[in-house]
């Protein structure tokens, strides 16, 4: 079937999956992102046609030729979310709708076709319900779910592509912190930037992580967790971290998070945690922060605690904030009560196990 919204897809159960057993034992300790289930979904693009060729097949290798748009242009876009086992042994995925609408998002600024809503919802409840066996039991346990789209057409010259490839795969993953909830410590990069206004830097690409690995690998070598980001133009206020978005709680209970000016990431957990902290009365200012502010704010008091947040460590409190300028720390390096709050109604809400205010749960099983 070829175009339209509604495409029929096609299932070709792989005939060879991983044996119970292999999979029981993979399952025991997943990780993050090193092992796959039995299948992928696959769409196909062209101009004239649209999407065709809906299929969920056995995931194997993508054929793809030398001179293939992607390799030369990076016309490139991807999602991350997950699907969750519920108390009554259901599955839900968390807020799909808002992927799907910001994977168009990144398609627009990539130059590349939109996907219909309803195909992006399908391929997730497909892979899902073909490879249910594969989430963890593990309670903190999850299928990593990772949508993604390129530019498949053959030639070489700078223009939009004709045809586009969209697949989906999933990896079971286990719980982000092995050992509990840590705060992590950021490097404050003073010579790479995210993002620049105009930029690419609200579209989910993977060259905007490419770009970042540099900066992280120097964090690292200042024995950091994370890199965090300072604006392209001052040099002078948060953008955010190499993959998570940022928020303050200060001394009045109330948060502050860098504005969505197009350098920024507009994260489903960041939208969630905005709403969730306004429901329960704190109010969130959407502003620029400056580097300055939040190191004399730790000092005073003003500011007591800090978190990232994003769809892997959902919320990552943040301790000790390193620089060249030097170094501070915030809530005394530890995890605070806002933070950790916000954390467990936002995870609980995820699982099934708390009210879902905001519709936010969308059951696939």
């Amino acid at each position: 079937m070829s175009g339209g919204d509604n495409l029929d897809f096609e299932i070709r159960p792989n005939p060879a999956p991983v044996s119970d057993a292999d999979r029981q034992a993979a399952l025991a300790s997943p990780g993050f992102g090193r092992i796959f289930t039995d299948h992928m979904v696959t769409v196909r693009y062209a101009d004239g046609k649209g999407w065709y060729e809906p299929r969920v097949e056995a995931r194997a290798p993508i054929p793809m030729d030398p001179a293939s748009a992607v390799l030369h242009y990076a016309q490139e876009i991807f999602e991350g979310l997950k699907a969750y086992t519920l108390p009554d042994g259901g599955v839900a995925m968390f807020r799909p709708d808002a992927n799907a609408a910001r994977f168009n998002q990144s398609a627009q600024r990539m130059a590349m076709p939109a996907l219909p809503v309803e195909t992006f919802l399908r391929s997730l409840h497909e892979i899902i319900s073909i490879d249910r066996k594969w989430i963890p039991e593990d309670p903190e346990g999850s299928l990593y779910l990772r949508p993604f789209a390129y530019a498949s057409e053959v030639f070489l010259g700078v223009r939009p592509a004709n045809e586009y490839l969209y697949l989906v795969i999933a990896s079971p993953v286990g719980p982000y912190f092995s050992g509990g909830v840590k705060p992590v410590s950021i490097w404050v990069t003073p010579d790479f930037t995210r993002a620049a206004p105009g930029g690419t830097g609200a579209a989910k690409c993977g060259g905007n992580y490419a770009a970042g690995l540099s900066a992280q690998a120097e964090a690292s070598e200042h024995g950091c967790d994370q890199v965090v980001y300072l604006d392209a133009v001052e040099r002078k206020y948060i953008d955010e971290l190499g993959g998570m978005n940022v928020f303050l709680v200060l001394d009045d209970g109330n948060l502050i998070t860098p504005p969505l000016t197009g350098t920024i990431l507009p994260g489903i957990t960041r939208d969630s945690v905005i709403k969730l902290a306004e429901r329960a009365g704190r109010r969130v200012e959407e502003r620029p922060i400056s580097l300055e502010e939040w190191r004399e704010g730790a000092a005073s008091g003003r500011v007591r605690e800090a978190f990232a947040c994003g769809t892997a460590a959902v919320i990552t409190p943040i301790g000790v904030i390193k620089s060249e300028d030097g170094d501070f720390t915030v809530a005394d390096g530890g995890p605070g009560e806002v933070t950790m709050g916000l954390r467990k109604e936002l995870v609980d809400i995820q699982r099934g196990r708390a009210e879902d205010p905001f519709g936010w749960v969308h059951r696939v099983l």
